[in-house]
């Protein structure tokens, strides 16, 4: 199937050009970035007759235009992300291609939902009943590379819209040139005479312009009306809590979504969140039903209907149009939630949480500051971005360190023997390590009781067993680097036929896994090993040297 079907309807809003993930060797290289290119139209007459596509078509087209309370004229761009399949629970971990293998956790591919792209156009037209052309643009993908993504759709949907689908019929082929994506190396993308450039760290820079990466917001840009509050905010993102963003457009929204989530980098975010939520989603009655606790995601909505649906939420954070106060952009104020009753609720960040770190008042200072002395945008993101980083690693470091504690030594490491154990992770073990090597330093708070209220957030659970993973796999490679180096052929001499044939058995066992999950152990010493193996059973009678090597 084309990534592009080039079959057209009317249905309102309805999806006319899509792929699945199956598709044949032809698209490929297509597929190693795009799931599929969406074209949604509206037609006031014909409603919404839409069909149910393996890609969740009916979600697409709700999520791909801005609702009415909007406004939007002229082209916007925004993103969405949504589940793969109905009623299938976020899942990332435990997933491993060549490319999520070495991209950083915060730029995996993601193997439960999908990110959409949109570029949408509203414009006046006579010759049309609504009075309105109303037309969005959807890339997908499993990337999260938003500068990416925009990037080529201000290349290509402009184009569209004038010439309709013999271009996407263009773009699709030309992407299917296009090198699989790799972190590490310098990629050429070019499209429609442009050549997107993405350099080692996955940076991205398109000619003439030039972005800061595939994937990084202008932070401040997102948070400028709420930066006295990023310590809160902070908080509430390691911590994984519910929050809601109201905001006043789809743009507004999806971008404060991923700003919040990105303010916790390096860690990886391990709930849910949606850039851009709209009332048919079809996780909708699920992250409203009142008979439960709210679920940890984010949602960016901007229905003022969602008021009254998520009133018992314990965050909201409601944004309106920047205003300023003289040359100072209006900060909102903390308010409390019952307060939060009417559609035309004020802005503010509904909640009745208290951060357990102080605020740091010199940072804000500075960021204010740079206002005052019209820094540029692109220093106060970085100065910003650098802050948060610096917060999370100062957070992360205690726990690193006592991860390192749980490793078995290696000296510990026996060629004969079952690879030594990695000790169980104590929660009060670690937290008597902070009074000597906690991060009380960098802020003062109550280091205690976050670390305690993060060990019961979906960060910590995700955090812990994606660097178990790693740890057991360095027990392993230890493990096998201790086998690599003892003389197999000595230890052979006294023992019994049966003892051989299970240790060639465990060996290759073990050789099978390493390739298979490219564990970092030198190739010659795998290389050794297999030569080690095969002179084995060159000794062993001719029969059991046949069993084994069939098998």
């Amino acid at each position: 199937m084309d990534p592009f079907d080039s079959s057209d309807s009317l249905e309102g809003p309805s999806k006319t050009a899509a792929t699945n993930a199956e598709v044949p060797v032809p698209w490929s290289r297509f597929s190693a970035w795009l799931e599929c290119v969406c074209v949604v139209t509206f037609d006031l007459e014909l409603g919404q007759a839409i069909e149910v596509h393996k890609l969740r078509k009916t979600s697409i087209c709700y999520l791909s235009f801005p609702d009415s309370y909007s406004g939007c004229l002229g082209d916007t761009q925004f993103s969405f992300r949504l589940r793969q399949s109905v009623g299938r629970s976020s899942s990332w971990f435990g997933h491993e291609d060549a490319y999520n293998r070495d991209a950083p956790v915060t730029l995996q591919k993601e193997h439960a939902h999908f990110h959409g792209y949109v570029y949408f156009r509203q414009v006046k037209d006579a010759s049309v009943k609504r009075g309105y052309f109303q037309k969005s643009l959807v890339v997908v993908s499993r990337l999260p590379f938003g500068n990416l993504f925009h990037s080529l759709l201000q290349v290509i949907a402009p184009e569209y819209f004038e010439k309709h689908e013999p271009c996407l019929e263009t773009v699709c082929n030309e992407i299917d040139q296009w090198p699989a994506p790799v972190p590490g190396q310098t990629l050429n993308l070019p499209v429609m005479g442009v050549v997107m450039q993405i350099e080692r760290a996955l940076n991205l820079l398109p000619a003439p312009t030039v972005l800061p990466s595939v994937h990084e917001l202008d932070l401040f840009k997102c948070f400028q009306s709420v930066l006295i509050h990023m310590q809160m905010l902070w908080e509430l993102m390691l911590l994984g809590e519910p929050v809601v963003v109201m905001a006043p457009s789809p743009t507004v929204s999806s971008e404060t979504v991923l700003a919040l989530v990105s303010a916790i980098a390096p860690l990886r975010y391990c709930g849910d969140y949606r850039p851009y939520f709209t009332i048919h989603d079809s996780e909708f009655k699920e992250y409203t039903t009142r008979t439960q606790a709210p679920p940890n995601v984010i949602l960016g909505v901007t229905n003022p209907f969602f008021i009254k649906t998520f009133h018992c939420w314990p965050h909201i954070i409601r944004l309106g149009d920047l205003k300023m106060s003289g040359d100072l952009p209006k900060q909102v104020k903390v308010k409390k939630l019952a307060k939060l009753k009417t559609l035309d609720t004020k802005t503010g960040i509904y909640t009745a949480y208290k951060t357990f770190l102080h605020k740091d008042k010199s940072f804000i200072k500075r960021l204010l500051k740079g206002i005052q002395k019209k820094r540029p945008s692109e220093v106060q993101s970085a100065i910003l971005r650098r802050h948060l980083l610096e917060q999370t690693e100062s957070f992360i470091l205690p726990l690193e360190r006592y991860l390192e504690s749980l490793m078995p030594p290696q000296r510990s490491m026996s060629p004969w023997k079952t690879p030594p154990q990695i000790r169980s992770f104590s929660q009060d073990e670690f937290m008597k390590t902070l009074e000597q090597a906690g991060p009380q330093l960098t802020l003062k708070g109550d280091w205690t009781g976050l670390y305690r209220r993060f060990f019961r957030s979906p960060n910590f659970d995700g955090w812990y067993r994606l660097r178990h993973r790693e740890m057991t796999q360095k027990v392993e490679c230890l493990h096998l680097e201790a086998i690599c180096a003892a003389d197999l052929l000595t230890w052979n001499k006294d023992k019994s036929e049966v003892e051989i044939v299970d240790l060639i058995l465990k060996l290759r066992e073990k050789l099978m896994k390493a390739r298979k999950h490219q564990l970092p152990v030198k190739e010659e010493l795998l290389e050794k090993l297999e030569q080690s193996i095969q002179t084995i059973i060159s000794s062993l009678p001719e029969d059991l040297q046949t069993l084994l090597h069939r098998q």
